[in-house]
């Protein structure tokens, strides 16, 4: 009986899985990127007609990573209910893409990096990128589907790379800053 390695022993990954994670790891710098020198009142201002500010982008993506790194885990069941948002559900979720009192841009960067670092862990850890699970009932998923850890990830490589383009518009509207160019 083959032994899968726990979170804290993960093997270095190699070939597709150092691929799927470096491509990763470069939007994920790519998202960081657009935050450095900011304040904190800064990281949470919008400067676009967009509800959506540095910030609050990066607790998106790092709750959104979290989420999907927990569905490769336990499949569905670590996925909200869809069909039973309320709206104090609707009103957490819109709170995820703002900074909030209290919270810092330090402390959603470590947050961040918390959560990039256990998906490092558990991609590099998995027994096969094959595994897959039945996505959970939504109206933007198609009944039936099911996803691979593999899909997963690419899902979450999309999605970062997404929001680091918003990310580049919102601080270039800030300050003129770009991350590219």
């Amino acid at each position: 009986m083959t032994r899968t390695p726990s979170l804290n022993e993960s093997p270095t990954p190699t070939g597709e899985r150092a691929d799927l994670l470096q491509t990763l790891d470069l939007h994920r710098n790519f998202l960081r990127f657009t935050t450095q020198g900011l304040t904190d009142e800064q990281a949470g201002l919008r400067t676009t007609v967009s509800a959506l500010c540095l910030g609050g982008l990066i607790k998106h993506v790092a709750a959104t990573e979290r989420t999907w790194a927990d569905f490769i885990l336990e499949g569905p069941s670590a996925m909200p209910d869809f069909s039973a948002m309320t709206e104090a559900d609707s009103a957490e979720r819109a709170g995820e893409f703002r900074l909030l009192p209290g919270e810092t841009l330090a402390g959603v960067l470590a947050e961040y990096e918390a959560v990039a670092r256990r998906t490092d862990e558990l991609v590099a850890a998995l027994p096969d990128l094959d595994m897959d699970h039945p996505l959970p009932q939504a109206p933007w998923f198609q009944p039936g589907v099911r996803w691979s850890a593999r899909r997963v990830l690419l899902h979450v490589i999309a999605e970062t790379a997404q929001h680091a383009g918003h990310a580049d518009i919102i601080r270039e509207s800030l300050d003129g800053a770009k991350t590219m160019g």
